[in-house]
């Protein structure tokens, strides 16, 4: 059977997260760039899904793709490695500042990925920007303002929201990496990764790297927000919640489960 024992996927993650932490800047920025632009293909399959069917769990149900072809790949996405790096450090196998300066490189290449997709989307849906009448830009322009403008409403408490979305959304998206180690097959893997990202999409929840794509994208569309909207209001609350689900809710509790567990000695015939 190519079922692999949460021992094992702990250990296996703590390795990664120390592989992770040690990939050379290049490495790094190409690797996160790479996934920033494919996970806002994936955001783009979505809304085209939903758009189509009026059924946004269709949309919900494709979304992983991206996520799928990101972990195949062996790219780099931050908020998988806000589970991993955090736990290498704890084991003492990596320092809070190259776990900082990892995350830092990472999400860089994301903005630099997702924003180039987000342009050339944004020209493609709109033949060069001659043409509006797109459904697909009301309904990213709709969705990027209910990421910034509905928290902007609310206040503090929106501020706040944006970080409980943020973390039940990296709850999930780690559970997707964790579960990407689950077995040793292709097939086995796509299975295992594809329940938590449908979870955590088919529910709203709050994706820093998705929204890399989605408010810059809605920028240039015309939507009614502005850059420092976009920072305060949303990627700087959403960082953090998806840090802390990441880094607690997956890595740390996961942790807490299996560590120091050891494998059953196989069975004599």
């Amino acid at each position: 059977m190519d079922y692999v024992k949460p021992a094992v996927m702990l250990q296996n993650l703590i390795d990664a997260g120390e592989a992770k932490s040690k990939l050379s800047v290049q490495k790094k920025l190409v690797r996160s760039g790479l996934a920033g632009a494919i996970l806002g293909c994936a955001t783009t399959l979505a809304y085209a899904a939903s758009t189509q069917t009026n059924l946004p769990i269709v949309g919900a149900i494709l979304f992983p793709v991206g996520f799928i072809i990101i972990l195949l790949l062996g790219l780099e996405l931050v908020t998988g490695s806000f589970a991993a790096i955090p736990l290498a450090v704890l084991k003492g196998r990596v320092t809070a500042g190259r776990m900082l300066s990892s995350f830092g490189w990472a999400l860089l290449g994301h903005i630099i990925g997702a924003a180039l997709y987000a342009a050339l989307y944004t020209m493609a849906i709109t033949k060069m920007g001659h043409d509006m009448s797109n459904p697909l830009v009301q309904t990213i322009i709709t969705a990027a303002e209910g990421k910034t403008n509905a928290y902007i409403h609310l206040g503090t408490e929106g501020w706040i929201l944006a970080v409980v979305k943020a973390m039940l959304c990296n709850w999930m998206v780690a559970l997707g990496v964790v579960m990407s180690l689950a077995s040793t097959s292709t097939i086995g893997k796509i299975v295992g990764m594809w329940m938590p990202i449908l979870l955590f999409f088919g529910q709203g929840f709050e994706h820093l790297i998705v929204n890399m794509f989605v408010l810059p994208a809605g920028l240039m569309l015309g939507a009614n927000y502005s850059v420092a909207d976009m920072l305060l209001w949303n990627w700087l609350p959403v960082g953090l919640g998806n840090l802390a689900g990441g880094a607690i809710l997956t890595g740390l509790l996961f942790y807490m489960a299996h560590k120091e567990e050891k494998e059953p000695a196989a069975e004599q015939n």
